[in-house]
């Protein structure tokens, strides 16, 4: 699979939701929502974020941010 970029995915060797950010050589680069550190997953171990996923991965950021966890 490889997703476009600006999708929402979900990395399963950690399950976590990701934004596809570009392709490069063999890997999908991925960051987390709301921003961070990119990281490199394997195309075969990507799959498309659900809905619910979607809003949990949006529900976290925003309480992190309230927390001031995020800037």
């Amino acid at each position: 699979m490889k997703p476009s970029i600006g999708s929402y995915v979900v990395d399963t060797r950690c399950g976590r939701v990701g934004i596809v950010m570009g392709h490069e050589g063999p890997y999908v680069q991925l960051r987390p929502f709301g921003g961070g550190r990119e990281w490199d997953a394997e195309p075969g171990v990507v799959r498309h974020a659900t809905p619910a996923e979607r809003l949990s991965a949006a529900t976290a950021y925003a309480n992190a941010r309230s927390r001031g966890e995020v800037p």
